[in-house]
């Protein structure tokens, strides 16, 4: 990954969770399975040995995605709901439109609930970090420049 990953320490703390139980009872119980499914003979038309392995592949890399978050993650509380930064809830009205958008500003692996994480690296995360209520931002979308209000911040 490579990029900071902004955690709560909630977050932080479930993705350790995950990751350790992955690492220890995962891999065990993966094993087992492997193993009794090889113990019923002929591995190339063995279904239950294929699905274990793909259900092992998928761990994996569920680990490594883990470990790289987890290795690049910075812990951010939002301090205060007056600047957009990592940890708060922003709301945002694009030009034209009326209708007012909120957005979790944070990591993917915060997302919960009904709200949809905005990652500060993406391209309107950029435009929104450190401003305030009542700033218009401009940021490249696929479609071209679009012009955004940033209506409400929550902590």
């Amino acid at each position: 990954m490579g990029d900071t990953q902004h955690l709560s320490q909630a977050t932080h703390d479930r993705l350790s969770a995950e990751l350790a139980e992955l690492t220890t009872h995962g891999r065990v119980d993966i094993a087992r399975k492997i193993q009794a499914a090889r113990e019923l003979g002929d591995l190339s038309e063995n279904g239950d040995y294929h699905a274990a392995k793909e259900e092992q592949g998928k761990m994996e890399a569920r680990i490594r995605h883990l470990e790289a978050v987890l290795a690049d993650a910075e812990i951010v509380e939002a301090d205060g709901a007056d600047r957009v930064q990592p940890g708060v809830v922003v709301s945002i009205s694009y030009e034209g439109d009326d209708e007012v958008e909120r957005f979790l500003v944070g990591s993917v692996e915060e997302r919960h609930g009904e709200l949809e994480v905005l990652t500060p690296g993406s391209p309107l995360g950029q435009a929104l970090m450190d401003r305030q209520i009542g700033d218009v931002v401009d940021f490249e979308a696929p479609g071209g420049v679009l012009k955004v209000e940033i209506v409400d911040i929550e902590a």
